[in-house]
């Protein structure tokens, strides 16, 4: 039997007062005072797991930080809660732990925290990636787009995350604009990309809003403490996927531009049978792509560090693709703010974009 942990922790504080619902009648700042003093805790058994000729168990470990407290708080205070989760699951017997949400974004990404353990550490993020980059081929399908034919922007590309995602672009599409601060970088990445991938049209900017203005699909991957993406920046009809955290995108996006499609990612569809015994807001059956690659390494017996850092190395991100299919997992749909996005919200957006484009032709 495989077995791994998977550390989580309340995204904002109304999740905290789900649990502790007599919290809310405090004000804000005393509960997030009184959280950081809460330890560590097994939150959840996770069951019934089988892979390719193996199978497995897990557990959901908790980390009572919100994300804002995670990026505020001194960092030496986050991760000595994280460590102290990552001990529980040395205890519980995992053979490996995942980083979730914010626990993979504090510090140096998980390189500290597995220094600090005797089992292997992964963030995540190869599978995120490559979740993310499926989702918004499939956002594009959705609204009828063909990915290959898109004009695609990534902004953030001299980032170790943009870069990949630029190279998985690179592959498949012919147009594709770097949107980045350094210039000088920026064309070194261009030249790169160039030499492997000649045929391609590859553009740099270092100004978002012509960086995006004209694009089919954006992906935004900045380290940004601020949402970067103004509403008004983007052309009807575009998929916009957020891969940054905190978020490049505001809710505010959503909110003005219901003729754009913004996602965060892939929800991943579990093998059959899989008991998180847990509500973390997905439904049944259905996971988080970090979530995922922890269960998926553990299915595999790759019990090493696996997604450490800020590189990503994209023979992993086909790798990792490659042991999802085998142990049947997939990717199941797509997510926008921390929500499942149902046929309703798309049938909206494609709604919108047609109310869109009448208005320009009339004007």
């Amino acid at each position: 039997m495989e077995k791994f942990a998977f550390l989580i922790h309340p995204i904002q504080i109304d999740d905290v007062y789900r649990k502790y619902k007599f919290l809310k009648y405090l004000p804000e700042g005393w509960v997030e005072k009184l959280i950081e003093f809460i330890p560590p805790s097994m939150v959840s058994h996770i069951t019934n797991i089988h892979g390719y000729h193996s199978q497995g168990e897990g557990w959901f470990i908790g980390v009572p930080l919100t994300s804002k407290q995670m990026m505020t708080l001194p960092e030496e205070k986050v991760m000595k809660k994280i460590v102290e989760a990552g001990k529980i699951a040395e205890e519980l017997g995992a053979g490996i732990v995942g980083l979730g949400a914010f626990t993979s974004v504090v510090g140096d990404a998980g390189i500290t925290v597995a220094k600090k353990l005797n089992i292997p550490v992964t963030t995540g993020n190869t599978y995120t990636v490559a979740a993310a980059f499926d989702a918004t081929k499939e956002a594009c399908r959705l609204l009828g787009k063909e990915f290959a034919d898109c004009e695609v922007a990534v902004v953030g590309a001299n980032g170790s995350i943009g870069r990949i995602c630029a190279e998985l672009a690179s592959r498949e599409v012919s147009r594709l604009r770097l949107v980045g601060r350094d210039r000088k970088k920026l064309e070194q990445l261009k030249e790169a990309l160039m030499g492997d991938y000649p045929n391609k049209i590859i553009e740099t900017t270092t100004s978002i809003e012509l960086g995006i203005s004209s694009a089919d699909v954006v992906v935004t991957v900045t380290s940004s403490i601020d949402d970067v993406i103004k509403a008004e920046y983007i052309k009807t009809g575009a998929v916009v996927c957020d891969v940054a955290r905190p978020r490049d995108v505001s809710k505010a996006v959503q909110e003005k531009r219901k003729d754009v499609l913004v996602i965060e990612g892939g929800v991943i569809e579990v093998p059959k049978g899989v008991k998180f015994n847990f509500n973390f807001g997905f439904p049944d059956g259905l996971s988080y792509a970090c979530m995922a690659e922890t269960m998926i390494l553990s299915l595999e017996k790759k019990y090493e560090n696996f997604s450490l850092g800020r590189e990503i190395d994209i023979n992993k991100v086909d790798e990792i693709k490659r042991l999802a299919d085998k142990h049947g997992f997939r990717l199941a749909g797509l997510r926008s703010f921390e929500r499942v996005i149902d046929d309703t919200h798309i049938q909206g957006v494609l709604d919108a974009i047609e109310r869109s484009i009448k208005l320009e032709n009339l004007s």
